[in-house]
């Protein structure tokens, strides 16, 4: 190919990755064109693209020009295995002129009667998203240029899919938060509750979570829970957290034996993922508060006419850690009526930059025996203000009501 050749292509080529309509496409309307276009510019047979599966150990086919049959079957090639599996293990381009069972995992290659191909990898931020490759039904050589004008497709292509994910994650962990997070708080007599909830404004929606269900004898449980990580990895493994919580609560009365089953249960099946929870049940008739504490920061309580203090309760390791159960601890105080108890995340009192014991110090003054919308509110204000948290916060407030004077219900008004 001669330099007037090689110029007049890769400046078509720059035209078509630099298009400003390529902007308004849709993920899918991006692959039809860019794919179309390398197809007519490089005069090939085949243009094809896989993308790493959610667990990055898999590329799967997303879009193809000439084996369309690769969408439609839902091909799968494991990374490092195959061609398009070394392209991806390799991170680097990659061209072979013999396509059978000896060097590619796909069938469909050979059967199409290609006799070279050509990938490149797709690679965004430093994260590998995919491979996309060109085959030929004739014998050639692919030249350097060739090999360079594809991996700016690759290139361009990786923007958009990377782009593409980053929103749908964020999208689908905001959905799926919103959904796990009670609707409305259970009303119990003599029990009032507020909350609240606030992604963090660096890490958006990620793994806080705060929870309320009743359970039988009378009794009220409470949640507040952080999942290491952002986005939605870790809001899955919250939502999962949240369910199996759930059904021990149900099983097991202690908190702590709750905890013990939820920690064997992540160990097991949530691999490399650890979550601070605070369990606490309530014994509506009585007030008794049993509290057991994995890797959380302990609640506030503010008693009236007293000063609030954080409840003295062994703060034993996060979910994850795979302590035995016998191991966790569990903590029984009174909540006598007017008694308001706070339960957080520590995105409402981590500040980088900014001592940890004063935040808390911070919390502690504010934390006051109010009605607890008025408590929440209080709370944010002195613990927020004007500035937005970097990560996420939950904040749960409860109180033991005092009994209403005669005529209080009439709203005092005999």
């Amino acid at each position: 190919m001669d330099v007037g050749r090689r110029s007049e292509m890769r400046l078509r080529v720059l035209e078509a990755i630099t298009d400003s309509a390529l902007r308004e496409l849709d993920l899918d309307k991006l692959f039809d064109v860019l794919l179309a276009k390398v197809r007519e510019l490089l005069a090939v047979d085949t243009v094809t693209a896989l993308l790493t599966d959610p667990g990055g150990s898999h590329l799967v086919a997303r879009a193809t020009v000439g084996l369309e049959e690769e969408v439609f079957q839902g091909v799968r090639v494991s990374i490092g295995m195959g061609f398009a599996g070394r392209v991806a293990q390799l991170r680097e381009p990659v061209q072979i002129s013999k396509v059978d069972e000896s060097t590619v995992v796909n069938p469909l290659l050979w059967k199409r009667g290609l006799q070279v191909l050509l990938g490149v990898p797709m690679i965004a931020e430093d994260h590998l998203v995919g491979v996309l490759h060109i085959g030929s039904t004739t014998d050639r050589l692919f030249t350097k240029n060739e090999v360079d004008l594809l991996q700016l497709v690759a290139d361009r292509l990786a923007v958009g899919v990377y782009a593409h994910r980053s929103r749908s994650e964020q999208a689908a962990a905001a959905v799926l938060q919103a959904s796990l997070l009670p609707t409305r708080l259970p009303a119990t007599e003599g029990w009032d509750m507020a909350a609240r909830y606030v992604p963090g404004a660096d890490s958006g929606v990620g793994g806080d979570w705060y929870d309320v269900f009743q359970l039988p004898g009378g009794r009220t449980g409470l949640v507040i829970g952080d999942v290491v990580g952002s986005g939605l990895p870790a809001a899955i493994v919250m939502g999962r957290l949240r369910s199996a919580l759930r059904a021990y609560a149900l099983e097991f009365e202690d908190p702590a034996q709750v905890l013990g089953r939820l920690d064997r249960k992540a160990a097991h099946f949530e691999h490399h993922s650890m979550a601070t929870v605070g369990y606490a049940v309530i014994h509506t008739g009585t007030g008794r508060v049993d509290l057991s504490l994995a890797g959380h920061l302990p609640p506030a309580l503010a008693v009236p006419g007293e000063q609030a203090r954080f409840l003295d309760a062994p703060v034993d390791p996060p979910i994850g850690y795979r302590l035995a159960e016998t191991g966790r601890h569990t903590t029984s105080v009174d909540l006598p009526a007017g008694a308001l108890v706070a339960l957080y995340t520590d995105g409402l009192v981590e500040r980088r930059d900014t001592d940890l014991d004063a935040r808390l110090e911070l919390l502690r003054r504010s934390v006051v025996p109010s009605a607890p919308e008025l408590a929440c509110a209080r709370i944010m204000a002195n613990l927020v203000g004007d500035h937005p948290a970097t990560d996420d916060i939950a904040l749960l407030t409860v109180r033991h009501t005092p009994p209403q004077p005669p005529g209080a219900a009439a709203g005092g008004l005999l």
